[in-house]
């Protein structure tokens, strides 16, 4: 009798780069959200890089802050292509630690 081939297959498990790589993108995707409800709350003057508070004050919130984190993610693709997959992986903890963690403690106040 024959097995299907989805049957016989084990588990699949993502490599270390992969991980990063996601974990890039969901920390881009909440750092890009926390910017919007802050830049919605206290003006583009709130968020930290200046260039970002510039697309947001000209281009508006929405596009404005789409704009910065597909460029951001664009340049996280570039690097995991690249196999630079350590950068990733630093810029994930980096945006982390400088981005997600400060928008959750001016978003708690």
């Amino acid at each position: 009798m024959a097995m299907s081939a989805v049957s016989t297959l084990g588990p699949t498990r993502l490599p270390a780069a992969q991980i990063w790589l996601l974990a890039f993108v969901a920390v881009q995707v909440l750092d890009g959200t926390m910017s919007y409800v802050g830049v919605g709350l206290h003006g583009p003057t709130i968020e930290a890089n200046p260039l970002v508070a510039w697309y947001a004050s000209v281009l508006g919130p929405a596009v404005g802050l789409t704009a910065a984190k597909l460029f951001a993610v664009s340049c996280g693709a570039v690097l995991y292509i690249t196999a630079r997959h350590r950068w990733v992986a630093a810029l994930t903890v980096l945006y982390l630690v400088f981005a997600v963690v400060p928008w959750m403690h001016v978003l708690s106040l």
